[in-house]
């Protein structure tokens, strides 16, 4: 009887959908283990190419979970997961037993192992016509931890398993595959799937249920599954007559379905109003939940403290309206997601925008963070800027967040492409605060207009960008024209306020633009009482300055695009005052600490610095600096110190200036000069002077290499003692470095390549150093370096510039040692693994050349084993070789390490007497690399 049924909703259904769209039926019993499942399969398949075909393509994106040689595996590793890496065979995920038959005749030698299935046809398929394909599978699941979608063991999240036809394929036929960025994989269908599951189980989808686990429809999106124990939450309300359920695929708490329930009504209220368009049913699992909620939002939590920015009533409305807007845009039209991110994405964040400035207009971007960090009745946050900017600011700070570093890029950049971080400043972001710039200069109900028909028209087929972008420079009045030219490059687009003039009752405002796109602007006034004017002016081509009147002459002060209303290359000449000592010009301000950066001052940054030294012993000082937490392409730092060991003053200080041009061969060309003067010893100062050029080579966003090419010169003037001086020590000398460097912080094969030329007035050489590191396991490395340095000419007067074995001399102050000249006691036991490398004091220096390695492996939680050998050699003398071992603690891994020595070249070093002074440590007190560490995988 089952069957029966089946067959004739199977019959119906396919009389009732259109001639040109392919229909899918599928049966799939779940098997009692919930990692299995078998499939008996209908496609009716319709040519909708513009010519014959000789063969079909089906999708079989189970196959992305195989092995460790798929694109879905590369990319999981590029985002530095390797849960899939080290997967065992039998919790990835395959499809077996395929067979297929084409209008009842059975197709053999078909590879189930690939993504994409290639069924050859006995005749050529016409454009428009159908054909049927019969397919009955296995689908043995992966687990869900891979990419959300699979089997926990006791759900089951099914969505891309299925074998399907490419919703975008054209007559090219070019392979597809899996890389888990939520992309459209076979949209327009109209479906029909009767699931077979296990006792007390349930099923959900974002298909209409029909029956108990059967469902049908067509969706402009793929279908997802969820197989549980459990009925999760749903809710139901009325928008203008017409029933909306919003089903999850997840446990609501009794406060966040009782906030929902208030929220989901004017939430969706707003969004029909934007989009003219709300879905009969809305399906959240818990893998959308996670990718579309509202960053920013999570409470600052700090060992037994924690601090909360937003009620729980705000976290859900802000986090839903996020999850829904992108539901209801996805179900809106046919979005290809690789191509048409931007659209969907900037449309999303468009609503996400528009729903702030009507509802949390006043809401602080750190929420109420500030308040409630509260010292003894002191709020030390409300010194910083960021404590001030609205969260509707968010979208235009995180673009210049990227764009300062020169890692942005095209909002037209295939999606795969995109770095994590661009997935979101980018995609998201840059494109709904440009949707939303063009709203506010046609009129918002204008654009929601626009955008209603335009959903409207192509509510059931791909939407063309083209056409939309056509369409919308007409409905603006071609004030969008520029957004057809501006999305398919970087852009370093920026209006600068030059003057005022004011002429009886009007401002005459010059203004230039760096660009010819005819971009329109906004120049808004601020009187003192507070009252904010409003005039949006159109632009030509030209970049000349041209002179703009506003009749507005009570200003204190005169803004172009304010609030990042508008992604700007530099905002901090989009400000001038009207009135006092700083008229026509902005005012300095000085802050304490590092922040978001004001662009209505001219900021200066005095950061107190500690540091320390043996013989400066305590340094106490005061960073001067232009820096912000944003970069900036010119850069001063000034430190005077107070050294408490000497009462003297010490310091250094430096500036420098980085080109960044948005699309050449060359991400920075960073140029500058600075300054140190310490103690190297006791009562001995150092004097150093440097001049750099570095060129950072583009790298791909998405990419763990980068590679550098580095020129400087370096004088160096140190304080001799007459012992010193009668031993000819080098009181002055110079030194000119050329430097290659390529760096693959890949996560799996982390790898690392330089190359040095080094020249003073006594000697030349060159030195090579490569590092591999292997993750053999979870969480379990080993690591091998290798160096070799070889002096081409050596006329020193001493050993200060050879290469060191087990101890860098550090003539060149290059090296974070605490002890620079330190012979006994704890500080003379920091190890910088660099030339040798060597822990155990094997030897000392080489004068003529030396080659080594060093490995180093882990063995348990913090715990390694390394391993030193190597041979060198001195003028005149034969060569040697050393080795060591021993063990390392790993405190903070690559930061804090312990070494402690067993055997070497000199014997069973434990046994020595004086063996606590031969264990060494590592330590590094760089805020950028601990910084840099945890940015990996973002950009």
């Amino acid at each position: 009887m089952k069957g029966f049924l089946c067959g004739f909703l199977l019959i119906t259904s396919f009389v009732a959908v259109s001639a040109q769209q392919d229909s899918i039926y599928i049966e799939a019993k779940i098997a009692e283990n919930k990692r299995q499942i078998s499939v008996s399969q209908e496609i009716t398949y319709f040519n909708n190419t513009d010519s014959p075909l000789d063969q079909i393509k089906l999708l079989n994106w189970t196959a992305a979970y195989k092995t460790r040689s798929t694109p879905l595996l590369s990319r999981k590793l590029e985002d530095r997961k390797s849960d899939m890496y080290f997967a065992k065979p039998g919790e990835l995920g395959n499809l077996e037993n395929l067979q297929v038959k084409i209008e009842g005749r059975v197709i053999s030698d078909i590879d189930a192992s690939q993504e994409n299935i290639f069924i050859p046809l006995s005749k050529k398929l016409a454009p428009g016509y159908q054909i049927k394909i019969t397919l009955r599978y296995v689908l043995n699941l992966p687990l869900q931890k891979f990419t959300g979608y699979g089997s926990d063991g006791k759900k089951i999240a099914l969505k891309y398993f299925f074998i399907v036809p490419d919703g975008f394929e054209d007559a090219n036929q070019y392979s597809k595959n899996f890389i888990d960025i939520e992309e459209n994989q076979s949209p327009g269908n109209y479906w029909k799937v009767n699931l077979d599951v296990p006792v007390n189980y349930f099923s959900q989808s974002n298909l209409n249920e029909i029956q108990p686990n059967y469902f049908e429809g067509k969706l402009n999106n793929d279908p997802e599954f969820l197989i549980s124990e459990n009925h999760y939450s749903s809710i139901s309300t009325v928008i203008d007559g017409e029933k909306i359920n919003v089903n999850f695929g997840y446990h609501l708490t009794e406060t966040e379905k009782e906030n929902l329930e208030f929220y989901l009504p004017l939430q969706l209220n707003f969004i029909k109003n934007k989009t003219g368009f709300l879905p009969n049913k809305i399906f959240i699992s818990e893998k959308f939940r996670k990718n579309e909620d509202f960053t920013g939002l999570e409470d600052v939590k700090f060992w037994k403290f924690g601090y909360q920015l937003f009620s729980e009533s705000e976290k859900n409305d802000l986090n839903y309206f996020s999850i829904l807007s992108k539901n209801i845009v996805e179900q809106a039209a046919v979005f290809e997601k690789n191509n048409d991110h931007w659209l969907m994405n900037g449309l999303k964040t468009y609503l996400e925008i528009q729903y702030i400035e009507r509802y949390y207009q006043d809401k602080k971007l750190l929420g109420e963070l500030p308040e409630n960090i509260n010292i003894f009745g002191f709020k030390p946050l409300k010194l910083f800027h960021a404590s001030q900017l609205k969260l509707s600011e968010r979208y235009g700070l995180a673009y210049q967040y990227i764009m300062t570093q020169n890692l942005d890029q095209k909002i037209s950049e295939p999606f795969e492409n995109l770095s994590n971080y661009n997935a979101k400043a980018i995609s998201h972001f840059e494109t709904g605060s440009l949707f939303s710039f063009i709203a506010e200069k046609m009129g918002s109900e204008k654009f929601d207009d626009f955008i209603i028909e335009y959903l409207k028209k192509n509510s059931h087929q791909h939407v063309n960008k083209q056409n939309f972008l056509d369409e919308l420079t007409l409905a603006s009045g071609y004030s969008g024209d520029f957004f057809d030219h501006f999305i398919k490059k970087k852009n370093r687009v920026n209006f600068k306020l030059k003057r005022f003039e004011k002429i009886g009752d009007e401002f005459q405002v010059k203004v230039a633009k760096n660009t010819e796109q005819t971009i329109p602007f906004k120049i808004e006034t601020e009187t003192k009482s507070g009252e904010v004017n409003e005039f949006w002016f159109d632009t030509d081509d030209s970049k000349d300055p041209q002179i703009y009147n506003i009749p507005q002459s009570n200003a204190e002060k005169i803004v172009v695009n304010s609030g990042y209303i508008f992604p700007e290359n530099n905002f901090r000449d989009n400000y001038l005052y009207a009135k006092g000592l700083f008229r026509n010009t902005k005012k300095i301000k000085f802050k304490l600490f590092k922040d978001i950066p004001n662009p209505e001052f001219n900021e200066i940054y005095l950061n107190p610095r500690v540091n320390f030294n043996a013989y400066d012993r305590v340094l106490l000082g005061l960073n001067f600096r232009n820096t912000s937490l944003f970069d900036r392409k010119f850069n001063y730092s000034f430190t005077p110190y107070f050294s408490t060991g000497t009462g003297k003053l010490t310091g250094s200080g430096g500036v420098a200036y980085s080109f960044q041009p948005a699309e050449s061969f060359y991400r920075s060309l960073d140029i500058g000069v600075s300054g140190s003067y310490f103690h190297y010893d006791y009562d001995l100062t150092y004097r150093k002077f440097s001049a750099f050029v570095n060129f950072n080579f583009t790298k791909n966003p998405r990419s763990d290499i980068g590679r550098n090419l580095g020129f400087s010169y370096n004088f160096f003037d140190k304080e001799l003692t007459p012992k010193m001086a009668a031993a000819n020590e080098y009181a002055k000398y110079n030194l000119w470095n050329l430097g290659y460097s390529y760096s693959d912080r890949s996560l799996i094969h982390e790898k690392y390549l330089n190359g040095n030329l080094q020249w003073m007035e006594d000697f030349q050489k060159i030195s090579g150093e490569a590092f591999y590191r292997w993750e053999f396991a979870q969480d379990k490395k080993i690591s091998f370096r290798f160096f070799g340095g070889y002096f081409i000419t050596n006329k020193t007067k001493n050993n200060l510039f050879d290469y060191g074995i087990a101890r860098v001399s550090n003539y060149a102050f290059s090296y974070g040692l605490l002890g620079q000249s330190a012979v006994s006691g704890l500080l003379s036991q920091q190890l910088i693994v660099a030339e040798g490398g060597f822990k155990s004091q094997v030897g000392k220096t080489a004068n003529q050349w030396i080659t080594s390695v060093n490995v180093d492996s882990h063995v348990w939680r913090w715990f390694n084993v390394y391993a030193d050998a190597g041979v060198y050699k001195n003028r005149l003398q034969n060569s040697h070789f050393v080795w060591d071992s021993g063990v390392k603690v790993k405190v903070i891994p690559d930061f804090l390490e312990v070494y402690f020595p067993l055997q070497s070249s000199l014997g069973f070093e434990p046994s020595f007497k004086d063996y606590g002074r031969r264990i060494r440590f590592t330590l590094v007190l760089n805020f950028s690399a601990v910084t840099n560490y945890f940015r990996r995988g973002w950009f």
